[in-house]
């Protein structure tokens, strides 16, 4: 990869990092971009589903069943747009579970960035499985 590439990476993977403080989530806080032709075409960050309230965890610390993540929601946002997410990028802060997994490849997103790995690896094991580009890049220096 070009360093003009990794320096592109690098600085939406930085936004995506700003956008997951928009989560309300206190276990773990995720933010998401989809990038297409140098472009932001949509943006997620963990949380509950619309018209829920801002609560992600239950009184045991617990993360709540319903509770969306980042790249779900970015995906969703797209399906929503009239956009479509043919070819993207999706940066996001923490490595995809196996459910996001499925919503990148059915989204046509070619390009997978994230910032931090996470101990369940199935899901950046079926990205690459179905020939998406998968990359770890650390935003920290």
């Amino acid at each position: 990869m070009n360093k003009k590439q990794e320096d592109l990476d690098l600085r939406y993977l930085r936004m995506a990092e700003i956008w997951s403080e928009n989560s309300y989530c206190t276990r773990r806080k995720v933010g998401a971009l989809i990038v297409k032709d140098k472009m932001i075409i949509s943006d997620g960050y963990n949380g509950t589903p619309s018209g829920f309230e801002n609560v992600c965890e239950d009184e045991n610390n617990v993360t709540k069943p319903y509770v969306l993540h980042a790249e779900a929601n970015a995906i969703t946002k797209i399906a929503r747009s009239g956009n479509n997410s043919d070819g993207a990028t999706l940066y996001v802060t923490d490595s995809p579970c196996i459910e996001c997994a499925k919503l990148i490849i059915q989204a046509g997103i070619k390009r997978v960035i994230y910032a931090k790995e996470y101990r369940i690896t199935d899901g950046v094991e079926l990205l690459r499985r179905a020939g998406i580009e998968v990359k770890l890049l650390s935003t920290s220096n």
